[in-house]
C-alpha cells in the first residue's frame, strides 16, 4: 500500500505541478491509506455504490478525479458487462485480487446512464453500457496500471474472489463536480 501512496501522490503533485507553472492554483491534495479504506467501508448513502469516487481535484484547466473500485467474484460464462464513458479517460492502478479486464471491441445492446445516476454525476460523466462481443482480454493483478481512453468500451470477467483499483481521471472537459469530497470524508 506504500507504493499506492506514492503513486497517487506522485501523480497529483506532478499534475499541479504542471498546471502551477501555467499560473494555476498549486495546491497539494494527499490521500492517505485510511481515506482510501474509510471510503471503501462506507455504508452510508451517497457515494456507497461499487465505484467510490474520493475526490475531484480542481486544478484550474481541468479537474481529476480519484476513486476507488471493488468488485466481487464473476460468474463462469456469464455475459461480461461493458461501460464505456465518453469524455472521461480512465487511469486504473490494481491494489488487490486479480481479473481479465476486457476492452475494445462491440457493445450489444448498449444504453446510455441516466445523466441523473450518482455514478454519472459524481464519478464518471456521461456513460453508457452493454454487453461484450469479443474485445480484448488481458490479465491484470496488483501493482498493474491500464489507461482506459475516453470512449473505450471496459469491463471485467474471470474475477475468482474480489479485484479493488483505484481511478484516476482526467476530467478535460468539467463534467465531474469540482471539489467533491467523499461523504466520509467531509470534514
Amino acid at each position: 500500500m506504500h507504493r499506492l501512496q506514492g503513486f497517487v501522490a506522485g501523480l497529483l503533485v506532478a499534475g499541479t505541478a504542471w498546471l502551477g507553472a501555467q499560473g494555476a492554483a498549486s495546491n497539494v491534495v494527499a490521500i492517505t491509506r485510511g481515506e482510501i479504506e474509510a471510503v471503501l467501508n462506507y455504508s452510508g448513502a451517497e457515494g456507497a455504490g461499487a465505484d467510490r469516487q474520493i475526490r475531484v481535484v480542481d486544478l484550474g484547466q481541468y479537474r481529476l478525479g480519484i476513486g476507488v473500485l471493488h468488485r466481487g467474484a464473476t460468474r463462469a460464462g456469464a455475459p461480461v458487462g461493458a461501460i464505456s464513458h465518453s469524455r472521461v479517460t480512465e487511469v486504473f492502478y490494481f491494489l488487490s485480487g486479480a481479473a481479465t479486464l476486457v476492452t475494445g471491441g462491440t457493445v450489444n445492446d448498449e444504453r446510455p446512464f441516466p445523466p441523473e445516476t450518482e455514478f454519472v454525476r459524481l464519478a464518471v460523466g456521461p456513460s453508457s453500457g452493454g454487453t461484450f462481443a469479443g474485445g480484448e482480454r488481458r490479465r491484470v493483478g496488483p501493482g498493474d496500471v491500464v489507461v482506459v481512453p475516453a470512449g473505450v468500451p471496459h469491463g471485467f470477467d474471470d474475477i475468482a474472489e474480489q479485484v479493488t483499483y483505484l481511478s484516476i481521471r482526467p476530467d478535460v472537459a468539467g463534467v465531474l463536480p469540482r471539489g467533491y469530497v467523499h461523504p466520509v470524508l467531509r470534514k
